[in-house]
């Protein structure tokens, strides 16, 4: 099983939870907090999701696969998303 350095930074303002599953039970689950940047090690057929907490419970914002993530390169996927879709309280 080739294991891939992935890396995730968290661009909203609120905390998230990274939950990453993969082949012969491979389970991480950390919480990311904002502009935090995790790196981890993670099987390359492992799926990688971002979950939030909204008043309505668990909330999926995003899904990748852990060889979107790799930081091999320049390329660190980060939360855009996230940044956008939480509500601005006054």
């Amino acid at each position: 099983m080739v294991q891939l350095e992935c890396g995730y930074q968290n661009r909203s303002d609120r905390m998230v939870i990274l939950r990453c599953t993969g082949p012969n039970r491979f389970f991480l689950e950390r919480v990311v907090f904002p502009m935090e940047l995790l790196a981890f090690e993670a099987p390359s057929e492992a799926d990688v999701e971002i979950w939030c907490h909204s008043l309505g419970g668990p909330e999926l914002l995003e899904r990748f696969s852990a060889e979107d993530l790799t930081t091999a390169g320049s390329s660190i996927i980060s939360s855009t998303t996230a940044e956008a879709t939480w509500p601005q309280t006054a």
